[in-house]
């Protein structure tokens, strides 16, 4: 069999420079200190973010000589959207533990003076890093330009120029002028690399897959296919985007304007998404900061060709302290145990589950077709068969409060599979009024002669990061519980189904705060 490879397709864009010289990027900000109060129960401590104001979009990622970037949009000024958007700017060695540096794209031109918007980094050759981005100009409309950094020996890339010909795309005709916004650059040429975690963009050849990416509806969907070098058209292997409830999507929950890039050091696509709050403008504005960034993902493309796999990069596993295991544990109908001796605000748990015998789960009705709806109808106290079994996380002593993570088991009789719903269910995350509590839920889909089915979920206070059947659904969520914060916090692992479930292996870590958070 051939080995298969993906690329993230966006936007195609060429970056010429045309020999015109470049201008300084002013900086209005120093390094970032750390100005916000420490009691505060949903401040996360190793998921990324600026210690103060708001974040959002991921901007342009990229390992540049030995540091991994990520930029991002950010608001100097409040934890709050604001007008004035510029690109706020961290460095990292090992994707866990950050520095904070001084804003890298910066409103002072006419093509970007009332913000600096989403874009990309592309390395062109001779190991060049260049950044796209979309400028708010002094007539308000969206426009496209470039900017470099001002010395290529800085690892950190402290400085960047703009480009003189800025803008360099302005919006075409029948485009609106406040519609035409966060560019991504494309590839050029081949260069044979192979293999099932991703590649260079510059790669294209026949037996590659391509992934094209579409943000709406506060979600980033994507769909598999193959890209036509000549033709300069994606051809997706099914039907493509349909904007239904059917459609791939790379995260079920909060987890939005996403971005990729190839780290060739390691030779891995890494994925990180924004992941936005779910409590009120006032209670943003009195903790003083909003957003934060996912933990950084490798993609995979799955066995099948169908679908990709997500998973948290190796180095977060060094964040982890205290370990408790426990092993063939028995889940009799309508029963929990609690897992004891961690963190249980700051946690990494992974766990599996036996899958019961085909013939005694229930037959998935045809009409249960939107996961969401079915999470939010069969929630993780509605009794059923097989499920709800799985984890309750951030859980008050008394069940008062808690954040369920779970499996329901169907069959399928017509394609002769489990179909299993992945749920993650905000409905009681806390006794808090005023606060988003939507439940999630995603499908996926498991051969019936598979025995297990594994659920990892990252707690970080307000931020609780689901990965079920070793990646290929993931549900993120934010919970703000008002009882069950720092060590009133428990983590029960619970059967709600009429069918006995067995654990074989559960393994739980306390998770250390990252530096720079």
């Amino acid at each position: 069999m051939k080995a298969s490879v993906y690329c993230v397709v966006y936007m195609c864009c060429i970056l010429l420079s045309n020999g015109k010289e470049v201008s300084d990027t002013s900086h209005i900000m120093p390094l970032y200190r750390d100005p916000s109060p420490k009691n505060q129960p949903g401040r996360p401590y190793f998921h990324l973010r600026p210690p103060k104001n708001w974040l959002n979009d991921p901007n342009g990622p990229m390992h540049y000589k030995g540091v991994y970037h990520l930029f991002y949009q950010y608001n100097p000024y409040g934890a709050i959207f604001n007008k004035t958007i510029l690109w706020g700017h961290s460095v990292s060695h090992d994707l866990v533990n950050w520095i904070h540096l001084k804003n890298a794209i910066v409103p002072t031109k006419p093509f970007d003076i009332n913000s600096c918007w989403s874009g990309s980094t592309t390395i062109l050759p001779g190991n060049k890093p260049v950044v796209l981005y979309t400028g708010l100009d002094s007539k308000n409309q969206q426009v496209q330009n470039l900017a470099m950094p001002k010395n290529l020996s800085d690892p950190f890339l402290k400085e960047w120029k703009k480009y003189s010909g800025n803008p360099i795309m302005t919006p075409p005709h029948g485009v609106k002028p406040d519609n035409f916004r966060d560019p991504s650059t494309a590839w050029r040429g081949e260069d044979g690399i192979g293999g099932r975690d991703g590649i260079e963009n510059s790669a294209i050849r026949i037996n590659l897959k391509y992934v094209l990416k579409a943000s709406f509806k506060s979600h980033d969907y994507y769909t598999i296919g193959s890209y036509d070098a000549d033709k300069e058209k994606f051809l997706p292997d099914d039907e493509g985007l349909t904007g239904s409830s059917s459609d791939l999507r790379y995260d079920y929950g909060k987890f939005y304007a996403s971005k990729t890039f190839f780290d060739s050091v390691k030779n891995r696509r890494i994925l990180w998404g924004w992941i936005n709050e779910s409590d009120s403008s006032t209670d943003d504005i009195k903790k003083q900061w909003a957003g934060l960034q996912s933990i950084p993902r490798q993609v995979y493309l799955d066995s099948t060709r169908r679908q990709l796999i997500q998973w948290p990069v190796k180095e977060t596993e060094n964040l982890r302290e205290k370990h408790v295991s426990y092993f063939g544990k028995k889940l009799k109908r309508e029963s929990l145990f609690e897992v004891s001796g961690i963190t249980a605000s700051q946690v990494d748990i992974e766990v599996s589950f036996m899958l019961p015998k085909v013939e005694e789960v229930e037959v998935l009705d045809p009409k249960w077709n939107d996961p969401q709806l079915l999470c939010s109808t069969k929630t993780s106290s509605v009794i059923g068969g097989a499920g709800p079994f799985g984890l309750l996380l951030m859980a008050s002593q008394d069940l008062t409060e808690q954040t369920a993570v779970f499996f329901r088991v169907f069959k399928d009789n017509h394609n002769h599979q489990f179909v299993v719903l992945m749920c993650s269910d905000q409905s009681r995350s806390s006794l808090r009024q005023g606060i988003d509590k939507t439940t999630y839920g995603a499908f996926i889909y498991i051969n019936h002669k598979d025995k297990m089915i594994s659920l990892r979920s990252l707690v970080d206070n307000s931020v609780i990061e689901s990965f079920g059947a070793e990646g290929r659904a993931c549900i993120t969520a934010r919970v703000y519980p008002k009882i069950s914060v720092y060590n009133k916090a428990h983590v029960y692992a619970f059967n709600n189904g009429s069918l006995d479930v067995v654990i074989p292996r559960l393994d739980a870590w306390s998770m250390k705060k990252a530096k720079g958070n």
